[in-house]
């Protein structure tokens, strides 16, 4: 099975909440990939998500270990949405 990936940085402004993550996560930059597979057997090339993650850093730890969730795109996509708003 063909598989692809795909990784972009979200940035907010406020401390935001996510799903799958204990407590606010702080304003700042976050890395976020989405891995998705080909879905076979179609006239035309297509892909399916698999799994959508976001890499958090360690806080109160002296080591370069970060830590990966997973996350909904759609409650990503909501709390950028809440982000953006309170900017404004």
């Amino acid at each position: 099975m063909t598989t692809r990936s795909n990784r972009t940085t979200v940035t907010f402004q406020h401390p935001v909440s996510l799903g799958g993550v204990d407590g606010l996560l702080p304003a700042g930059s976050y890395t976020i990939e989405t891995e998705e597979e080909r879905i076979e057997m179609l006239s035309f090339e297509a892909y399916r998500r698999v799994s959508t993650t976001i890499s958090l850093p360690s806080i109160g730890t002296a080591s370069l270990t970060r830590q990966i969730v997973d996350i909904d795109p759609q409650e990503l996509a909501a709390a950028q949405e809440r982000d953006k708003a309170a900017s404004q």
